[in-house]
């Protein structure tokens, strides 16, 4: 299944839509994907019928209404109304029009109180409407984390995701870069653990020329933090596992700079193009590309670092992919453990003695994470846990959460 935003962006190349018109088409998608479950809570208090029985086209058109109406000052409650209104009658006819009409029109502040509705509900529930996830995983991460910092996370989720820079040291210095009047809003992250090189900016359009030439690239943060743990250095080999879209791979090189070997491996063809796109605007030429399977892919050669990021169910990540937390299972979390649990297994393989091993995730679940590295070193009794860092979103801003532990294999 394909992510909505890809799937609206290439709707959109061929709408003949303005940039703000794009912006807001964006903004609705996401908006309306993220506050599904409240807008179906807040729609079937004043759905007449069985709103679990309405078409599912109904549904989403009631979604679109009152996501606009509840969280969109900036578009006014007469156009939320008749456009939500015109597709009614398009798709569904006009007795479903009046329908849509008549609820969306009893919808405002003045008869929306959530508090009130929720107060009496365990705190799982009331927060899972009050910020639209899932109920099973608010739950699981008030028992991890607590309400306050379980709210913190939830709240965080729904805020437009910032975008992170990384500027490229082959050719640009990071002083002399933010120093140019393009960037002067840019806020620069502090480089108490080497994130110097990294910024934060929504000013892409102005950014857009030095992507093109290679001065920097988009990386969140706690990505980078991954390379960063794994240090890689000059001369040396490195196996990035899961490497596409390659902002990892690219990074180890820039910080091996651009001296030794970076093997790159995806699945798919049209990653491993994407990533041999972005290291050629970069400058960077250590990076080899191969497609395959990790699970199977020999590397080949003797091997000082290897980065498995791995398959995970995105929950540091939420805010970004707007449907994701509809799609993340208590059951897909159980088959993801598995498949980390194997592909950490070959990754020890793939080491030479005294390399270092890198084992990152975007997620925030224990089972994905500490869980997953207690597992890792006791079947591997050979290598031993150097580093761990959690990162909780909206613990920092602009970071993504996300964990990174680094593993050193003993000598023999």
């Amino acid at each position: 299944m394909r992510k909505s935003e890809e799937l609206l962006n290439r709707m959109l190349e061929h709408s003949g839509l303005g940039q703000n018109d794009r912006a807001l088409a964006k903004e609705l998608v996401a908006g309306t994907l993220k506050y599904r479950l409240q807008c179906d809570y807040v729609i079937a208090r004043f759905y007449r019928h069985d709103y679990a029985k309405a078409a599912e086209v109904l549904k989403n058109i009631l979604r679109l209404g009152v996501y606009q109406l509840m969280h969109l000052d900036r578009v006014p409650r007469s156009a939320a109304v008749n456009e939500s209104v015109k597709l009614a009658r398009k798709y569904k006819g006009e007795h479903l029009a009046k329908l849509v009409n008549g609820l969306l029109r009893n919808i405002s502040s003045a008869t929306i109180d959530l508090d009130g509705w929720t107060a009496s509900m365990p705190e799982a529930q009331r927060l899972s409407i009050r910020y639209s996830y899932p109920e099973w995983l608010t739950a699981r991460w008030i028992e991890r984390y607590g309400i306050d910092t379980a709210t913190m996370m939830l709240a965080h989720g729904n805020l437009p995701p910032a975008t992170g820079y990384r500027i490229n040291r082959l050719k640009a210095n990071p002083d002399t870069l933010l120093a140019m009047p393009e960037l002067s809003e840019a806020k620069r992250v502090t480089d108490a653990e080497g994130l110097g090189n990294f910024f934060f900016s929504k000013q892409f359009a102005q950014l857009e020329p030095l992507l093109k030439e290679g001065l920097v690239s988009v990386q969140n943060p706690t990505q980078g933090f991954a390379c960063l743990l794994a240090a890689p250095q000059p001369g040396s080999t490195v196996f990035d596992m899961c490497a596409a879209p390659g902002g990892k791979s690219t990074f180890m090189a820039e910080l091996m700079q651009n001296r030794g070997r970076v093997i790159a491996l995806d699945r798919t063809a049209t990653k491993v193009a994407r990533i041999a796109s972005n290291a050629e605007a970069l400058g960077i030429t250590i990076i080899e590309l191969r497609e395959g399977d990790a699970l199977t892919f020999e590397p080949g050669c003797a091997v000082d670092t290897v980065l498995l990021d791995a398959p995970c169910t995105g929950t540091g990540v939420l805010g970004r992919r707007a449907e994701l937390r509809w799609r993340t299972t208590p059951d897909k979390l159980r088959e993801l453990v598995a498949l980390q649990a194997a592909m950490l297994d070959r990754a020890a393989s793939q080491l030479a003695p005294g390399g270092v091993l890198v084992y990152a995730t975007c997620s925030v679940e224990p089972e994905e994470n500490e869980l997953q590295t207690e597992a890792f070193l006791t079947r591997y009794p050979g290598f031993v846990l150097e580093t761990s860092r959690l990162t909780l979103p909206g613990s920092s801003e602009g970071f993504d959460g996300g964990f990174a532990a680094r593993f050193r294999k003993l000598e023999a």
